[in-house]
């Protein structure tokens, strides 16, 4: 076995021994995502509700014209099948 192989072997086994238990680490990731949730700034209620209508009238026109472009594509389509018939 090459001197490097058991430096890789070595290291691996100071790797483990030093690594904190699971739960220890589960611990540790929610204390740091209290931390990390405690620096959002969270919108208001008004911010909320005008977002949220924001996106309702902007789906609405979206799709609005998704539906005049599928009507007219249908018609269009329509009058080619009929003049080839």
């Amino acid at each position: 076995m090459s001197e490097n192989e058991k430096n890789v072997q070595t290291e691996k086994k100071v790797d483990k021994k030093s690594k904190p238990g699971f739960f220890a680490r589960i611990g540790k990731w929610l204390r740091e995502l209290k931390s990390e949730l405690k620096k959002v700034q969270w919108p208001t209620t008004k911010q909320t509700v005008n977002n949220t209508i924001i996106v309702i009238v902007c789906v609405l026109v979206v799709g609005l014209f998704i539906w005049v472009f599928d009507a007219l594509a249908s018609s269009v389509i329509g009058a080619i099948i009929k003049l080839f018939k």
